[in-house]
């Protein structure tokens, strides 16, 4: 990481400047942040930064082969499949944990979803952070390729919006009101001019779809989906006027298929530079050389357990055992997924360091031919797992961004 912007930032901070920040968030939109916004970003050196870059673009490549294709055909649910696929994703989000490799820090991939993440809220941050910290130089950046502000939203809208008019548009989930992610919800709603509509709140006649808006009832054309089937299957007091399996008269963005196609369900897979080992659970090399009557050359303990079907860290086991895999209802639905340690590097005022991962963002418009990596996430931490629930009463965590010399 870059140690003189670190340095000036921790000289110049003030718990009144971070305070400030928060407003900014959560009073630029209709809906608060309802997660911790990190006291500071991470400042990446042009060194991590094309290292980072070229470990995304290689886990993006490596799920456009016709071998990826193959391994990804079973990995919708019967049940849950969506019709009228798209030819490829509309979004992809690449995680990374940030480790110690020697004297230098690296990115290892921890997870990868087709599925949209705050596309908005980052551009809302981005914004705030440059506000509320003069002390961060202009040029510096979170964006990659030289894409500037107009040029995100313009990805933006030609991915979600496309030929259609905003009102015929609408971001979907389940009480949307009431998700964590509102403030996102809050963000493309400003940005963009579509509303953000719950899935009881549909109304359905033969294959189209409706909303009301105003007190018109409006057809919708395009749905920017952020329902995540776990959730919706969690929830069986919905009445849903309408099944995500019908064969319905809109476009997906992104389809439902592609949640499940790129997702846990890819890792074993992927066998980059950057890719850490994984296996399906009854897959796992230790159970076949156990039952082979050899030792295992690699222990159940080195790895992290988790479901292919949940989301924000929903069921995973740190410290899985042999008893706990054959308990398994169905051990191919999960992954063993080996654990990478991540780095302490981040200095905070108050002495700790923190530690960080970083979601690389994606958007691919329908008529393009390639993806483009338009933003990042942060995510940081002091504890042995990144989510909020883990850094209760801890500062210098929570959601925040990677800036980088623009």
């Amino acid at each position: 990481m870059d140690p003189k912007l670190r340095a000036a930032f921790n000289a110049d901070f003030t718990p009144e400047k971070y305070a400030a920040l928060v407003r900014c968030v959560n009073e630029t939109k209709k809906w608060p942040a309802d997660f911790r916004i990190s006291e500071t970003p991470i400042f990446l050196t042009r060194e991590f930064t094309d290292e980072v870059t070229r470990a995304a673009n290689e886990i993006i490549a490596a799920t456009r082969t016709p071998e990826f294709a193959q391994h990804a055909a079973s990995a919708v649910p019967k049940q849950l499949e969506v019709p009228n696929e798209s030819g490829h994703p509309n979004f992809h989000v690449v995680d990374f944990a940030i480790c110690a490799e020697g004297d230098r820090l690296v990115p290892r991939l921890i997870e990868l979803q087709a599925f949209p993440s705050l596309f908005g809220f980052q551009l809302l941050l981005l914004g705030c952070i440059r506000e509320e910290y003069p002390v961060i130089p202009r040029h510096w950046t979170s964006s990659f390729g030289g894409i500037k502000d107009d040029a995100y939203l313009d990805l933006l809208r030609r991915t979600i919006i496309a030929e259609s008019d905003p009102e015929n548009v609408i971001l979907l989930d389940i009480e949307p009101e009431k998700q964590k992610t509102r403030v996102d919800f809050a963000a493309t709603e400003k940005l963009l001019c579509i509303r953000s509509v719950c899935v009881t709140k549909i109304r359905k006649r033969e294959r189209q779809l409706f909303y009301e808006r105003d007190g018109r009832e409006v057809r919708i054309e395009r749905i920017y989906n952020r329902v995540i089937f776990d959730e919706l299957v969690r929830r069986p007091d919905l009445n849903l006027p309408f099944r995500f399996q019908d064969d319905l008269d809109v476009t997906w963005v992104g389809h439902p298929n592609w949640y499940f196609r790129i997702s846990k369900h890819s890792l074993p897979f992927l066998k980059t530079q950057r890719a850490s080992p994984a296996f399906f659970a009854d897959e796992f090399p230790a159970f076949a050389k156990a039952t082979a009557g050899t030792p295992a050359d690699d222990k159940i303990s080195n790895y992290v357990l988790k479901p292919l079907y949940s989301f924000a860290g929903h069921g995973v086991d740190m410290d899985p055992t042999r008893e706990k895999i054959d308990a398994l209802e169905n051990p191919h639905e999960w992954i063993l997924q080996k654990k990478v340690d991540y780095a302490a590097f981040v200095p905070t005022v108050g002495g700790q360091k923190s530690k960080a991962e970083i979601r690389m963002m994606f958007v691919w418009p329908e008529n393009d031919h390639d993806p483009t990596l338009v933003n990042n996430l942060v995510r940081m931490s002091q504890s042995k797992m990144m989510g909020v629930d883990f850094n209760i009463d801890k500062t210098w965590v929570g959601a925040s961004i990677a800036l980088h010399e623009g």
